[in-house]
């Protein structure tokens, strides 16, 4: 962790007042300049801040450490800059935290041209579908898939991740093809994270529609779902971006293209807008890039924009 942002954070906190003015200051989420400032106490042994709800002050070795911290700061910034050319130089390592299922179908490919274009640098991929502390695992950065994201946290929208209903060709044969999106309650659908019955949401002809589904196979990971539902287990809800390929092979079947899933934001988080390495920067613009230029971040659902495969759905009467 930066002893040098941490020093800042302490320093920041006492001139403001407030550790919600230091982040607003820094452009860094409070939950991070606590996370700062609590390592800052681990490292001098000792309470700096006494906090209460009305007012926050030093303590006495918070006293005794604050001019030393002034001079860090001062010293950091008087270090000389690094000259234009030098500074284009990338380098260093980041870690980066994802899904599994990201991470194999999306994320190692576009990792691995970056990593040819810049030699210097070094990635590490923590893999797993729990939010992780960045502070604390030494995270530069976190790709999350999610419309819940904590409003403290400092994130950039990268893209947009559609969902679609798919099916194998042996289920389907077998169980019967579901045409409306009411359907899904008589069939065997894959659920995520948990056993039992679970709501799966849409909008058909602009109007929301859910539908309480259930069946015997769930699991915490969508690429576990994909593959149970390439082998005939039952209908899944699957990121466009991890079926399409199944798809567009024919392995499986994309159903119910008049209703459209929820669309969930793909987010990259890390810990300060204005102490980003140059690496992370250049790495966080390359990858909305690739997420821009990838159509499986663009389907929109049809009839504009159809997944290969897609069974064809019956045509509605439309009523006065």
């Amino acid at each position: 962790m930066d002893r040098i942002v941490a020093a800042q954070v302490f320093v920041t906190t006492v001139d403001r007042g407030s550790l919600t003015a230091a982040a607003d200051q820094l452009d860094m989420s409070r939950a991070m300049a606590t996370r700062y400032l609590a390592q800052m106490e681990r490292w001098a042994g000792v309470r700096l801040l006494h906090r209460s709800t009305r007012r926050l002050g030093l303590t006495a070795a918070g006293e005794a450490l604050l001019p030393r911290c002034r001079e860090l700061l001062a010293l950091a910034g008087d270090m000389p800059q690094p000259a234009a050319d030098e500074a284009q130089v990338l380098q260093g390592t980041l870690r980066i935290a994802c899904t599994s299922s990201l991470a194999q179908h999306w994320l190692a490919p576009a990792v691995a041209d970056y990593l040819g274009a810049h030699p210097q640098v070094a990635i590490d991929l923590l893999l797993g579908g729990q939010a992780v502390n960045l502070v604390e695992e030494r995270v530069d950065l976190a790709l999350r898939i999610t419309n819940a994201l904590d409003p403290n946290l400092i994130a950039r929208r990268l893209a947009d991740c559609r969902s679609v209903v798919c099916a194998s060709p042996a289920y389907l044969a077998a169980r019967g093809t579901p045409r409306r999106v009411e359907d899904l309650a008589l069939h065997n659908c894959l659920t995520y994270t948990y056993f039992g019955r679970s709501l799966w949401q849409f909008t058909r002809d602009g109007v929301p529609v859910a539908v309480a589904v259930g069946g015997n196979l769930s699991a915490n990971d969508s690429g576990a779902l994909l593959e149970a539902a390439v082998a005939g287990a039952g209908i899944a809800l699957q990121p466009v971006y991890e079926a399409r390929r199944r798809i567009a092979s024919g392995e499986l079947v994309a159903l119910l293209t008049d209703a459209v899933a929820p669309t969930l934001g793909v987010h990259g988080i890390y810990a300060s807008r204005r102490h980003m390495p140059a690496t992370l920067r250049s790495l966080l613009d390359f990858l909305a890039a690739r997420f821009a230029a990838d159509p499986a971040w663009g389907y929109a659902g049809p009839p504009a924009d159809p997944v290969p495969g897609a069974v064809p759905q019956p045509q509605r009467k439309k009523t006065a």
